[in-house]
Parts: C-alpha cells; structure tokens; sequence
C-alpha cells in the first residue's frame, strides 16, 4: 500500500511481529458468503477478493470450501503468511501485496468483495477510494461485504478526531494499540456507498457491552451491498 494510505504499524509492531496472524476466520464473514454466493455457478469460478486481507484467515475457510480467491493488504509480513500456509496446505489462492485504494486488479472480475475491519485503516476519504475500487472491481450485481467499526465505539470517545476522520492517540477500548482508526457514522456510511452505485441490501449496527470494571462498547456496522 502506499506510503500516505499504509499506517506502518500494521507491517512493523502487528504483523512483522506475530501478532494479529489469526488462523480461522470471523463468524460473520462465513455468514455472509454461506447465504449469498451465487447459486447459478459452481463454486470454483466464483471469485471472491477481500481488502486488507492480513493473514488470510477468511480467505482460507473460502478456499477449502472450493472458492476462488484473491487477497490484498499492505503488509508483506501478513502475505507471506498467507502465501506459506495455503501452499503448506494445498490450497489455491492469489495473495498481493499493494494499496486496496489502486487495486491492480481488472473491472468486473469478482462476484464478492470483502473488507472486515481493513477500510478503517484509512481516513474517510481514502476509505471511499477503496469502496470505488471495490465497485469497479465488483461483476455488475456483485456484492460488497463492508464491515466497518462505529462511532459507538467506546475507541472513538478515547481518542483525538482527526480532520481526515480517523481516531489517534486511543486510550481505551478493543482498538488500543492498532494505530489511527476511523469509525464511521450512519452518514458516513451512506456518504461512502452512494445510491447511484450501490443498493444497500442490509445495513446492520451491531454493539457488544462487556458488564464489569471496564464497561466498554465495541460496536460496528455490517452492510452488504450490491453493485448497479
């Protein structure tokens, strides 16, 4: 990813170091492709990418289940990973290093685009680059699978709004230690999936409180998406 959109923590202090490499995907992605995958073609000429991919976690589940996948993020640490474990695995997927603003990738050639938890990387605006990119790459009635934090989070309170729209300088809640992070609004939301492109098929706010000393919110919004 380029230099002005890759926050170097990712590469340097997570990923470069072990950490955050998860095995197993989220829940909530398994959902999203069990109940939306086309139906009318067999499984391994359905190209699903996903942006920000890390470990390759989610792209791992897909690929076993017969899939065919490609995955971007911006930390060679967190690809070579992905790259090692599907060979030691026999799995087949294509893993780039690269910017999910500028995806060097061709216009309609995956029928699903996912992003759990990348986009908020980026400030807003760099964000909606992304979700261009996502459409353009996206078949005509493709889906986007946008899975982006809220700002009901107790992160966003705990830190310092920039003017970009990412959060610094976090102090409390589930997003310590990762960096600068943007937490979206339900405008923000819209604003980034404009109607002229998009038909937003589901748009889910989602929040978990943890009762106890700590009493904090890590809430996010689920939205799958079609292209026009």
């Amino acid at each position: 990813m380029s230099a002005s959109n890759f926050n170097p923590i990712w590469e340097d202090s997570i990923y470069g170091t072990g950490n955050h490499l998860n095995k197993y995907p989220f829940d909530n992605v398994v959902t999203f492709i069990f109940r939306n995958f086309p139906r009318n073609k067999p499984r391994n000429e359905i190209k699903i990418l996903e942006i920000g991919s890390g470990a390759g976690n989610n792209l791992w589940f897909a690929a076993r289940e017969g899939f065919s996948v490609t995955g971007i993020d911006g930390s060679k640490s967190a690809i070579d990973f992905a790259k090692k474990r599907f060979e030691e695995e026999g799995l087949k997927g294509e893993f780039l290093v690269g910017d999910f603003t500028n995806l060097p990738l061709k216009d309609d050639s995956f029928d699903i685009v996912i992003d759990r938890g990348s986009i908020v990387c980026v400030g807003l605006e760099a964000g909606k680059k992304a979700i261009q990119e996502a459409h353009r790459t996206l078949v005509k009635g493709g889906l986007f699978f946008f899975n982006p934090y809220s700002q009901a989070h107790t992160s966003f309170s705990s830190g310092t709004l920039q003017k970009n729209g990412q959060v610094t300088d976090i102090e409390h809640g589930m997003l310590v230690g990762v960096g600068a992070i943007s937490l979206y609004s339900h405008r923000d939301i819209l604003d980034a999936l404009p109607c002229e492109k998009w038909n937003i098929k589901t748009l889910k706010h989602k929040e978990v409180k943890e009762i106890g000393i700590y009493q904090t919110v890590h809430a996010e919004w689920e939205v799958i998406t079609q292209k026009i």
